[in-house]
């Protein structure tokens, strides 16, 4: 009984050892992990955020006109380079028959009024070269006479500007002649020949002829997510790029952020508008879409890392690499931070450029030798 006792415990010592044996020579047969690293380099970092809109004139003036009619002649098309008080386009007036017979009657009543101051005027010019009034009563008849006159001279240029828009002794001043009331490229006629247009008035915008405008002044115009407001403010440099224009960067100047959102698609978007610097080797069309890189932050030619290296403390939140101290050991380094793209980060303090700071992945020989 002892005799079977004393075999079964040395046959699990030997097992008990055989095991242990092939654990050891297992664990040493594994291939030991190795760590890559990675050195700092000098990167130039540009912290943006992105905003999309069109380019579009700083002023841009809708020239309408100020008597309804119908368009005659266009004399301008898009593109074309006006001045103040050129000729754009002539109406021709349509005449209303209420008040076209209203101003008929007007000179009617004015003519009869007229002729009633002339008799009068006569009698008394006959009584006083009889001496039987005053020059003073004869004076009275003579300013009578000369507004009578003058009501129906007026009754005539009304009853002519209320039938073809203009009147003798008007000129350039006539309705009828739409001019320029700016310098500056003509971006759109928006009417033909044989239109009917509606006149400016308290009532009504009138019916816009032409848009002018300066396009050598122009600004990008767009908007920015609720997220991102916070993050911007005035004077902040942008960059301008449009989709038609390849391969060319605009600079611009943030000088406008709407003070209040509007909801456009279930989001918060705020209004943006910047100054374009004027290029003159480029034209850019008004209307074109843009993207706006707005600069929040830029460093040049900094000691930077990839952010993927950098690690957080789990108890303080600080960051710190490990940095290599040969035969793949490291030792922990606290750091501290600058700009950030997104890529790459800036390091103010706690590395060297000669550092070699560790790749979290681990890599096996075998892996490396593929």
């Amino acid at each position: 009984m002892k005799k079977s006792i004393t075999v079964i415990i040395l046959v699990f010592i030997v097992f008990s050892c055989g095991g242990a044996l092939y654990y050891l020579y297992k664990k040493n047969a594994e291939d030991p992990v190795v760590y890559e690293t990675e050195k700092p380099s000098t990167q130039t970092i540009i912290k943006k955020t992105v905003a999309t809109g069109s380019i579009l004139p700083l002023e841009e003036v809708l020239i309408k006109p100020n008597i309804s009619g119908v368009i005659e002649e266009v004399f301008v098309e898009g593109g074309d380079y006006v001045k103040s008080g050129d000729l754009i386009a002539k109406i021709k007036v349509v005449p209303n028959l209420s008040s076209l017979n209203e101003a008929k009657n007007t000179i009617e009543e004015a003519k009869i009024s007229l002729d009633d101051q002339k008799r009068s005027l006569e009698r008394q010019k006959t009584l006083f070269d009889k001496g039987v009034i005053s020059k003073v009563d004869l004076e009275k008849a003579e300013v009578a006479y000369d507004q009578a006159k003058q009501s129906y001279v007026a009754a005539n240029k009304r009853f002519d500007i209320v039938k073809t828009g203009t009147t003798k002794g008007y000129g350039n001043e006539a309705n009828t002649l739409i001019r320029a009331t700016v310098s500056g490229m003509v971006l759109e006629v928006p009417v033909e020949v044989g239109n009917q247009v509606i006149e400016s008035n308290n009532f009504n915008e009138g019916t816009t002829i032409a848009a002018i405008a300066d396009v050598e002044k122009m600004i990008f115009e767009g908007k920015v997510d609720e997220s991102e407001v916070g993050k911007i403010k005035e004077n902040l440099p942008l960059e301008i790029t449009v989709g038609a224009i390849e391969n060319t960067v605009f600079d611009a100047v943030l000088d406008y952020i709407a003070p209040k959102g509007k909801v456009e698609n279930g989001a918060i978007q705020f209004e943006i508008k910047g100054t374009l610097k004027k290029r003159d080797s480029v034209f850019i069309r008004a209307g074109l879409s843009a993207n706006a890189s707005i600069i929040l932050a830029k460093a040049d030619s900094v000691l930077a890392v990839k952010e993927a290296l950098i690690q957080f403390d789990p108890d303080t939140k600080k960051p710190f690499v490990e940095i290599a101290t040969g035969g793949q050991k490291f030792e922990r380094r606290e750091i501290q931070l600058g700009v950030s793209d997104g890529i790459y980060i800036q390091i103010l303090k706690g590395i060297k450029p000669d550092d070699e700071i560790k790749v979290w992945n681990e890599i096996k020989p075998a892996s490396l030798g593929a």
